[in-house]
């Protein structure tokens, strides 16, 4: 059988973390309705929808993150992680709905002097059981979210924690109506759905921040920009841009290199600067670099101020010119400072005076000449 890709692995452990929370939800659910219908326990009940619930989150990660962790294709080149920041978004807007919810009931509780919570030890235990277990299910989810550096898994692992401090607001309400205290109830389901709204509200900032292509934090791009100047050969770095996709780093960078070295040479400085990012930053899944053989930080990106003569139209002037002065065996051409340097290669002596002497483009910028060593001999 062949090796599970990575993402095959990651997507098998997203599943089973996530199937796991569900059994557990399904159980929990089924567990607080029918002691909250026994007890005759409205909250018991509310806070067991809000357990079952969580099953159609479950489902939702269960789906994204299969189709999120698929290999690029011919209409997705980069992939489908946004599918797991789209699905993070919505996580957030379930989240946000769910505290809205808390936060209008523990209003009206707290204001309806006729609120009852009648007791019964399976309340306490259940309410108890659904604490440790969905407190459990939190840190268990949220370790692999970290693991894999999943936005969508956090936010599932957010979302049990919500359902752990709602538990807590039923138990604190069933201490209170032992005490007589039944505000308490109301009072904690307040402060539980604020600290929910606070979660929603940050994971919906990141999602939307993500689907805007917003870049990473300043000290992370420097610190990207450190570990390639210290490749040699590289100049400097200019025009980076990066963006995330589902906690993946797309970069884009232009990389000014010596202008008078080969295209193969400056490639391969750039291909020693994305491995070394690869290397050290994991979480790079895509790197596009464009070799640049002088500093053109000021300059559009798009568009030069002005173009110079493409190769042909270049050898066709000065073939035209120079043919007389000696034999041209090939032209060198280096695009800098807004001119063409030319190194000419050729079997006779010449100099650049010699070659300036007729009439030449106004685009020709220096001249450097090479003579073949064996046509000197």
């Amino acid at each position: 059988m062949d090796r599970l890709t990575q993402h095959q692995q990651d997507t098998q452990l997203m599943t089973r973390v996530t199937v796991i929370g569900a059994v557990v939800d399904g159980l929990l659910g089924a567990s607080k309705i029918a002691v909250g219908w026994v007890a005759n326990s409205h909250a018991l009940i509310a806070d067991g929808v809000h357990s079952l619930s969580d099953l159609g989150t479950d489902i939702l990660v269960v789906l994204a993150a299969k189709w999120s962790r698929e290999e690029p294709d011919a209409n997705h080149p980069y992939g489908h992680d946004r599918i797991e920041t789209l699905a993070t978004l919505a996580l957030g807007v379930v989240l946000l709905v769910v505290a809205g919810g808390i936060l209008f009931d523990g209003v009206q509780r707290l204001f309806d002097e006729t609120a009852e919570v009648i007791l019964g030890p399976l309340a306490f235990a259940v309410a108890i059981a659904s604490i440790l277990a969905k407190e459990g299910l939190f840190h268990y989810t949220l370790h692999y979210a970290k693991q894999l550096k999943s936005k969508l898994l956090e936010a599932n692992a957010w979302h049990a924690r919500s359902d752990s401090l709602s538990s807590i607001a039923v138990l604190i309400g069933l201490v209170g109506v032992a005490f007589d205290q039944v505000w308490l109830d109301a009072l904690a389901a307040l402060v539980v759905a604020l600290l929910i709204a606070k979660i929603a509200v940050e994971l919906l900032w990141e999602s939307m921040a993500e689907l805007i292509d917003t870049a990473l934090p300043d000290e992370d791009v420097e610190a990207m920009r450190a570990a390639a100047l210290a490749i040699p050969g590289l100049r400097d770095i200019h025009h980076i841009r990066t963006r995330t996709m589902g906690g993946k780093t797309l970069l884009d960078m232009h990389l000014q290199v010596n202008p008078k070295v080969s295209v193969s040479e400056g490639h391969e400085i750039g291909c020693w600067v994305a491995a070394t990012l690869r290397a050290q930053f994991p979480q790079i899944s895509d790197i596009t670099f464009h070799v640049d053989p002088e500093d053109d930080a000021e300059m559009d990106q798009d568009l030069p101020p002005s173009l110079r003569p493409l190769r042909e139209e270049i050898e066709s002037e000065l073939t035209a010119v120079w043919t007389g002065l000696c034999e041209i065996d090939q032209f060198n051409l280096h695009y800098l400072k807004g001119r063409v340097d030319v190194d000419l290669i050729t079997s006779q002596a010449v100099t650049e005076a010699q070659l300036r002497s007729v009439e030449t483009p106004p685009w020709l910028g220096q001249i450097r000449i090479f003579q073949r060593i064996d046509a000197a001999k």
